[in-house]
């Protein structure tokens, strides 16, 4: 979408930030190890813990710290179990919340209450699940010939492609990540990232400043919170008024 970023490419370019400072470290530790829980340490038959390693990559997550989690996973996370909360924050954006808690009722009161101190609710499951899709996600890197990349990509078979200002975002079905990363690899581009990803079907647009200064601020409380792995939202702003708030 020319013009506007949505919250994947926003939270995306922080993430880079949080990277370069360490700080995103432990809730990868986390996804591996629960990755490890859910389907064992081999990432050869293990979906998951390839995708999470992968991040962790590139992340650039030291090596240690990446076995460190995969070896202590089981006993780690013996206690750990993932929930998802779904609800509307400022502005009525939809937004899924994954999360990983050995006390789901505290994090549940907790989440819950970021989510009205913002104004918004949670929602019963479904409510807001509806409207976004599960997908693989491959960001590559765009050269200065992006169409040219984009009609080659639509050659080799992907479902969709959105051009941002930091890459190309290719998305794929979940079960065809690995695949399709290898077979791009080859083609001969430059991936970023690969993650699972939760995209919303229709975009909600806020083109106040004080409002999308608010939402954003509310998406970043849950983010910060030490349960939440990932968050998901339907919200999308105009570049020239993303340029104000940030």
């Amino acid at each position: 979408m020319s013009g506007h970023s949505h919250y994947a490419t926003i939270h995306r370019q922080k993430e880079a930030k949080d990277a370069q400072k360490g700080q995103i470290f432990s809730k990868l530790a986390k996804e591996i190890a629960i990755a490890v829980k859910s389907e064992g340490p081999d990432p050869s038959s293990n979906f998951k813990l390839r995708v999470a390693m992968d991040r962790a990559r590139a992340a650039n997550m030291p090596k240690d710290n990446v076995e460190r989690a995969i070896s202590s996973g089981s006993s780690s996370a013996a206690n750990l179990e993932e929930t998802i909360y779904e609800g509307f924050g400022p502005s009525g954006i939809a937004v899924m919340v994954s999360a990983a808690t050995d006390n789901r009722n505290r994090t549940s009161q907790e989440v819950k209450n970021l989510f009205e101190r913002a104004g918004g609710r949670l929602a019963g499951p479904g409510s807001v699940s509806f409207n976004f899709e599960n997908k693989g996600l491959l960001v590559i890197e765009k050269k200065a010939e992006a169409e040219t990349q984009m009609l080659t990509l639509i050659d080799m078979g992907v479902e969709d492609i959105e051009e941002t200002d930091d890459g190309l975002e290719v998305y794929v079905s979940p079960d065809k990540l690995t695949q399709t990363r290898k077979k791009l690899q080859d083609g001969g581009f430059s991936i970023t990232s690969t993650e699972l990803f939760m995209k919303p079907k229709n975009l909600q647009t806020i083109s106040d400043p004080a409002l999308a200064k608010k939402a954003l601020a509310f998406l970043e409380s849950l983010e910060e919170h030490e349960d939440v792995q990932r968050v998901y939202a339907n919200l999308d702003i105009p570049d020239a008024v993303l340029s104000q708030v940030r």
